[in-house]
């Protein structure tokens, strides 16, 4: 008798699975599943499957759109400087030309590294990574490792940092958004590192010979 109702439930499991009012059978049947036992799984399992399908419709909608407008924010940890900070704190073209650091500016060629000069003495690498760290994904490995902060605090090149980005796309934005940007009551100067350019001409050079 104990092996002969598991076979005929099953049957049942089978005709009543495609029944479209499962919500329905659920209610008039709940006791008789209760002592029937295995069949109790199949209908919970299934008001789940139910279950999970409605949470994931409802939300989606909501937060895709917040995704789309707060991508960049999300994108750059709080421990760096936000876009809206940069551009507060930046000069405008007009104010730039009353500094005689901008006279004859040019970003020079691009390339991943760049330049920065008429740094304040106050300045630090770690007010450095705050700003330029912004433009480097250090979930990445190999973002991580190219990302590289030399400041001069001595000499004729006191004043003046040399940063290396992942790339040249990260540079150019970072030339964009922070040439200008006013650190310590000084606007920094912002431009591609020249040193990039003898290391091509000589892989170039090896490549002839």
């Amino acid at each position: 008798d104990v092996f002969e109702q598991p076979q005929h439930i099953g049957h049942k499991k089978i005709e009543f699975h495609i029944s479209t009012e499962i919500p329905a059978v659920l209610q008039i049947n709940s006791e008789k599943e209760e002592k029937n036992g295995k069949r109790v799984y199949l209908y919970a399992a299934t008001e789940e499957i139910n279950n999970t399908g409605f949470g994931r419709i409802f939300p989606a909608p909501s937060s895709n759109d917040k995704m789309e407008t707060e991508e960049e924010d999300d994108e750059i940890p709080s421990e760096f400087i936000s876009r809206k900070d940069l551009e507060k704190n930046r000069l405008s073209r007009e104010e730039m030309e009353k500094y005689s650091v901008f006279k004859n500016y040019e970003p020079g060629d691009p390339n991943c590294r760049i330049y920065v000069k008429n740094l304040a003495k106050q300045v630090q690498e770690k007010d450095l990574k705050f700003i330029f760290g912004r433009y480097v994904d250090f979930q990445s490995e190999v973002e991580r490792n190219m990302f590289d902060i030399r400041l001069m605090k001595e000499g004729r090149m006191k004043g003046q940092a040399f940063i290396g980005l992942p790339n040249e796309k990260a540079a150019a934005k970072a030339l964009k958004e922070a040439n200008g940007y006013v650190l310590f009551e000084k606007p920094m100067v912002v431009q591609f590192a020249r040193s990039a350019r003898p290391k091509q001409d000589a892989n170039e050079g090896k490549r002839k010979k």
